[in-house]
């Protein structure tokens, strides 16, 4: 019986060695390494280093270099790679559209006046600047701010239905429409909050016909600009010249002397 009871006794301790052997060998094996992270390719490519409104001449100050993820890199990029000296090449170069900080330059949205106005710089090729007289009556009360569009309506005498009728014929007719307004007086865009922007002159974004268009319509009436709405400014949707050949003339007395009047 004892011999027994020592059989077993050493069968346990034995299992139990082996056990702490088998439990050793497992602690003392290496975790598995992780798997490597995926490499993404990155490009550096020119950004606004700050909000820069149009008309502003870049400063070193105004732009920065910034890792960019090649795959979303847009060819149209100005990258590192090709162009190390892109900063010291575009300072002095003059802003044609507004851009937000962070935001990647592109090549068409600056442009080297070379010593020209800033705004013959941010003028599209073929396209003119030509300034209109306004008040607040033929400006929309001064709610016309740079880089809304409008439509140019011109107000005068008919003098071939005066000579038919007999009395005073006034007209309106829209010349141009969904127009570009690129400056009222000397304000080429919204600063510091302000909403309204009461001024004497209108500067707009024309062709060159249409700027012939405007200048006989000086000599022949006065000249209001009605504002567009945000939804139907659209130079792909719109006409960029409208000149309608119906009318509607209503009468009017004053002092006693029939007139008439027409809307188009």
């Amino acid at each position: 019986m004892k011999a027994a009871r020592l059989v077993v006794l050493g069968i346990a301790v034995a299992a139990g060695g082996l056990a702490a052997i088998l439990a050793g060998g497992y602690e003392s094996a290496p975790p598995p390494a992780p798997a490597p992270a995926p490499q993404i390719a990155t490009v550096d490519i020119l950004v606004a280093k700050n909000d820069i409104g149009i008309g502003v001449a870049l400063s070193a100050n105004d732009l920065q270099w910034q890792t960019w993820p090649a795959s979303a890199a847009n060819a149209a990029f100005i990258r590192k790679s090709e162009h190390a000296d892109a900063i010291q090449q575009y300072t002095g170069a003059i802003v044609r559209v507004s851009m937000a900080a962070g935001e990647p330059v592109r090549e068409n949205k600056i442009i080297k006046a070379n010593g020209s106005g800033f705004l013959a710089a941010v003028l599209p090729a073929g396209m003119r600047a030509t300034s209109v007289p306004i008040s607040p009556e033929t400006g929309a009360g001064g709610f016309i701010l740079p880089n809304d569009r409008v439509d140019v309506i011109v107000a005068g005498r008919d003098r071939e239905a005066e000579k038919a009728n007999g009395y005073e014929t006034r007209v309106g007719r829209t010349i141009l429409t969904d127009v570009r307004v690129l400056a009222i007086d000397q304000v080429v865009q919204e600063k510091d909050g302000q909403r309204v922007v009461v001024g004497k002159t209108a500067t707009l974004e024309v062709t060159e016909q249409q700027a012939e268009q405007l200048a006989a319509a000086l000599q022949t009436g006065t000249l209001s600009l009605t504002l567009r709405s945000l939804a139907d400014s659209s130079p792909s949707s719109h006409p960029e010249t409208a000149i309608p050949t119906t009318a509607n003339r209503f009468n009017m007395i004053r002092f006693g002397v029939p007139t008439t009047a027409t809307s188009r």
